[in-house]
């Protein structure tokens, strides 16, 4: 159905179309130019050495799965709390996914205080996802990294340009993953990114990206190099330079349309704080945001409230969205639940995700807020 107020919004205009049309034009529209210049400048942006665009952020994922030597018989210790391809990543390395539950309904990120007690002989790994572009605690969670000598893989595919501790999300742990999904932050449709600050990485997770190649078809095409070797069992994880183009007339409205989505997080929640029946993850967090989504927490504590309400929003014009289902709860990962995963399994039954966009109008919030009000009274 059509809503008059979407869960999002392309924020695109002549510039994507006329990037797209520069590249057509250039006649190289595989991996090239354009893909070299959104690497260098997502890298300037984040203040991070490298940056390697891939065609998503699950394929950056499962390169820094691959290039932190994540493998059969290790554990990787993530939330429940996340889109699937988290969990994904680690089990196409043929390693286990250790599920650990969130803080609380006020804060949708692993919770620091319980990783520990998760880390056994086989911990490789740990996963932080940095919910709605706010950030774990990374302090403790580098900590436990260096004490038990394991690596910090970020998904921070919500989370351009925000901040923890005036660092950028993504550049804090061994490697950063970042998506550009249609409906992020910076959007190109399909497509991401992976930071990392050690050259050995990077390296080789470049030579993975297209089928172990030491060298790709447009260096080839300029004349640097007639032949190529093969080093490794890699993956066609390439971002074309189409993408690469919208991802650079996006990259330039990022700021501006962050600073747009923290402007309506505001008028949020200057309409919702005080209501009794709702919590507001992260309301009292200060540091610059990415704002990805706005979600709240229903207090009424059963899903079939929450779909209710979510009806009740979308019968009046108002797209919603739920994120996430918990993986656990997934069929294909039964296997690794556990008993001590309560908060995670309480946002997957209660959490509404409210439209968040930099273009939302005050009287568009306004109006959501009143309805939100509304259907909870009908609950």
């Amino acid at each position: 159905m059509a809503y008059n107020i979407p869960l999002f919004n392309l924020n695109f205009d002549e510039e994507e179309k006329n990037n797209v049309i520069k590249t057509l034009d250039s006649k190289w529209i595989s991996s090239g130019p354009q893909c070299a210049e959104l690497e260098k400048r997502f890298a300037e942006m984040l203040d991070v050495k490298y940056a390697l665009a891939v065609t998503n952020c699950t394929a950056a994922l499962h390169l820094s799965m691959i290039c932190n030597e994540i493998g059969p018989g290790d554990e990787v210790i993530l939330p429940s709390m996340t889109f699937v391809a988290t969990a994904n990543a680690v089990r196409y390395v043929g390693a286990t996914p250790v599920f650990c539950d969130i803080k609380g309904y006020d804060e949708i990120v692993i919770d620091d205080n319980k990783i520990e007690s998760l880390i056994t002989k086989k911990t490789k790994a740990i996963v932080p996802m940095h919910y709605g572009g706010f950030p774990c605690n990374m302090d403790v969670i580098m900590n436990l990294a260096k004490k038990y000598n394991l690596k910090v893989i970020e998904d921070a595919c919500h989370g351009p340009l925000s901040r923890y501790h005036g660092r950028c999300l993504g550049t804090i742990g061994d490697t950063g993953c970042f998506s550009f999904f249609s409906n992020k932050n910076l959007s190109t449709g399909e497509g991401g990114m992976l930071v990392t600050n050690n050259e050995e990485i990077y390296n080789r997770a470049k030579i993975l990206r297209s089928h172990g190649m030491t060298t790709m078809t447009y260096e080839r095409s300029k004349g640097h190099n007639s032949g190529y070797d093969v080093l490794d069992l890699g993956y066609n994880y390439r971002l074309d330079d189409i993408r690469a183009s919208i991802g650079l007339a996006q990259l330039d409205k990022l700021k501006c349309d962050i600073d747009k989505r923290i402007e309506v997080r505001k008028l949020y929640l200057d309409e919702l704080l005080g209501e009794d029946d709702i919590i507001l993850p992260f309301a009292d967090y200060k540091e610059y945001s990415s704002s990805y989504i706005f979600p709240i927490v229903l207090k009424c504590g059963s899903r079939e409230k929450r779909e209710s309400f979510r009806s009740y929003l979308s019968e009046n014009g108002i797209q919603t969205s739920v994120h996430y289902p918990c993986i656990h709860r997934f069929k294909i990962y039964a296997d690794f639940a556990t008993d001590d995963l309560k908060n995670t399994e309480y946002i997957a039954d209660n959490e509404v995700t409210l439209p968040m966009y930099g273009a939302l109008k005050k009287e568009e919030v306004v109006y959501i807020c009143d309805t939100v009000k509304k259907g909870i009274g009908k609950l």
